[in-house]
């Protein structure tokens, strides 16, 4: 297939791209800047020059392609609420493009979206279009283009990882080394999911394959982390006193993270296992964590 991917040069996307070729696929990568166009090149993937702030401009790369995968998204926390109308927004227009074709579309979300009103693990089969994150927004587009008939599904990602960088906990390791302390909030009995780098990016190529019209996957290879073992982690890696604060202080602390931190939101990959076949086998969190360089 030709496949018109986004976040191309991102964490994610840079990993997704020897997935794609090594099946044979031919790979069309957005880019917004001649760096990025230079680096796709060099990974044999054709550049397509497009940014998320002007999502009709992306709709040529995906008319163009027999398939097409989302995967960029704008990290700035600080800003989330309106970067998650900005991925509606774009999940829109390259939606538009595929409509009246048959031709898949596979996007992103979170994998807090598969947890039901009364909380507990997330699960595949659960789309809790009513959940406070704001990332509802994506998953509430593609039920849209669901509706109008498009053939899209979703890859919802736990905090994914190696030793370079771990999701939202990459923040928190910053947060940490300003603060002279790694703080957990309370008991730190909340749990995180994880998902190796190589296992996520072997799933969205599976996904991509397999082109289920509705279905949504868990890129998850561990269903939880406590914040507990997280933040022991952190400490014995970064050499930091590990502290516990309270839920009225975390806000204080943390700042825009104040909302993320106390977050217990477990997933089950049972059903993402089952329909590709995916088997994680990359490493835990903990031990990229072990592994990683804190300076």
């Amino acid at each position: 297939m030709r496949i018109f991917l986004t976040g191309a040069t991102g964490f994610i996307g840079s990993a997704v791209i020897p997935e794609l070729l090594a099946a044979g696929h031919s790979v069309v990568g957005a880019t917004r800047s001649e760096e990025g166009a230079q680096t796709l090149e060099k990974a044999g993937v054709t550049p397509f020059r497009g940014t998320l702030e002007e999502p009709e401009g992306l709709r040529a790369g995906a008319e163009a392609a027999d398939a097409v995968m989302h995967l960029a998204f704008d990290h700035d926390f600080s800003r989330f609420v309106e970067n998650c109308e900005k991925d509606r927004r774009v999940i829109a227009a390259l939606g538009g493009a595929l409509e009246g074709s048959s031709r898949p579309l596979l996007i992103t979300s979170g994998t807090g979206l598969g947890s039901g009103h009364d909380g507990g693990m997330a699960r595949e089969d659960i789309t809790n279009f009513d959940h406070p994150n704001p990332r509802v927004a994506s998953e509430q587009a593609a039920e849209e283009l669901l509706a109008r008939g498009v053939n899209v599904s979703v890859v919802r990602l736990p905090q994914v990882h190696d030793t370079r960088r771990q999701g939202l906990i990459s923040p928190l390791i910053e947060i940490a080394r300003a603060k002279g302390a790694v703080a957990y909030v309370g008991d730190g009995a909340n749990r995180w999911p994880a998902g190796h780098l190589s296992d996520v990016a072997r799933l969205y190529r599976l996904a991509i394959e397999r082109a289920e019209r509705g279905a949504r996957y868990h890129a998850v290879g561990e269903e939880g982390i406590s914040a507990r073992v997280i933040a022991d982690t952190l400490g014995r890696g970064m050499k930091l006193p590990v502290v516990s604060i309270s839920p009225e202080t975390a806000g204080e602390h943390f700042g825009w993270m104040g909302g993320f931190v106390s977050l217990d939101f477990p997933a089950s990959n049972a059903i993402t296992r089952e329909k590709l076949g995916w088997t994680p086998t990359g490493p835990s969190l903990v031990a990229d964590l072990e592994a990683a360089h804190y300076g």
